[in-house]
């Protein structure tokens, strides 16, 4: 009996290939995908080296194509040749000196000037306090310096006469800053002297560091009020004790003053400057390191000094004079016996003075 066709059995879902067929289908579908992949990898890094390659001439042929426009264009342009160079000062500092200095020449090109070069080696001289360098096309630089304004002089020696002609002094500013100025000018002489430095090496450009070279610039900042500046005029300051300062003015006052509180020890100096001027007197010598019974010292009068110097003396001195006699001649002592009746004018030797007086006894 057949049966019909909803009830008859459906064919299992049997593979074809046997387990070592689809093991040989297998390896050869992943050798067909790892080359494939293999050529897109290849693919990919041959395209990313052609792009890098490509943009490494770009950039190279931007670069060299800019290089030898600004070359062409500006570096060697004529149009663009240093013509003129504008140097203002308002100190000592040459113009030759300047330039010298700076590496600087007319006839240059102007972009070839490294102006952060030509400010920094400005900017070192010790008498440089400020410099401004401009670039002005088409050729134009322009240099303006404000140099240091020296207020003083310094030295390590105890004495010096000229600091014009001396070797160890130097000038320095408001600051500490020592200089050695190559043109001295004539308002140099009256700056005050700043002697017997000798805690630390002077040299220029360098700023003092020692407690005594700090404490005279503080003393001639204060000393430089309206009073002050026409009453007192400092001319030394003797730093060599160490302890203290020996100030001494036009007048020859001499002031000794401590380093801490000087604007304490200015105000008590005015009052004793007030109270001169006021008794018409001259203060010659003031101790200010004493807190209570300062003491103060006057000049006499001029009065007095001239009649000293021009008065003569009560008892005027006699100055006798004392002869010399020659010296006796080389004869014998016969010869040079004087007789009886002569006298002997002069020293006589001691052998002959004996026989003289025998004789007159006799």
């Amino acid at each position: 009996m057949k049966l019909s066709s909803s009830t008859r059995k459906r064919p299992r879902n049997q593979r074809v290939s046997n387990p070592r067929q689809r093991k040989q289908q297998h390896l050869l579908d992943v050798k067909v995908r790892a080359r494939k992949a293999t050529q897109h990898r290849n693919r990919r890094v041959l395209v990313f080296i052609s792009k890098l390659v490509l943009t490494a001439a770009i950039c190279a042929g931007i670069y060299f194509g800019v290089r030898v426009g600004m070359r062409r264009f500006f570096f060697e342009n004529p149009d663009y040749r240093l013509a003129m160079i504008d140097m203002q000062t308002d100190g000592t500092l040459q113009r030759d000196q300047v330039l010298k200095i700076a590496g600087l020449r007319e006839g240059e090109n102007i972009f070839q000037v490294n102006l952060a070069h030509v400010h920094r080696v400005l900017q070192q001289l010790p008498q440089v306090d400020e410099v401004e360098v401009l670039r002005k096309l088409p050729g134009e630089i322009d240099i303006r310096i404000l140099e240091r304004k020296p207020i003083a002089w310094i030295t390590s020696e105890k004495q010096i006469s000229d600091p014009f002609q001396s070797n160890v002094a130097f000038l320095m500013d408001a600051r500490g800053v020592l200089m050695k100025e190559k043109k001295l000018l004539p308002e140099y002489l009256g700056l005050p002297l700043i002697t017997g430095c000798i805690s630390e090496s002077l040299e220029p450009g360098k700023i003092v560091q020692s407690v005594e070279a700090k404490a005279a610039l503080e003393l001639l900042r204060l000393s430089a009020g309206s009073f002050m500046q026409t009453r007192f005029q400092i001319r030394e300051i003797d730093v060599s004790k160490g302890y203290c300062l020996v100030v001494t003015d036009k007048n020859r006052t001499r002031v000794t003053v401590g380093f801490d509180h000087l604007e304490k020890q200015i105000q008590r100096l005015e009052q004793f400057l007030v109270y001169a001027d006021d008794s018409r007197r001259e203060i010659e010598t003031v101790n200010l390191l004493v807190q209570r019974n300062i003491p103060v010292t006057f000049m006499k009068p001029a009065v007095e000094v001239i009649n000293d110097t021009i008065d003569p003396e009560e008892t005027p001195r006699i100055m006798k004079a004392i002869p010399v006699a020659p010296p006796p001649a080389k004869a014998s002592v016969k010869s040079a016996a004087p007789s009886p009746g002569k006298n002997q004018n002069g020293p006589q030797p001691f052998s002959l003075q004996k026989q003289t007086q025998k004789g007159k006894k006799e």
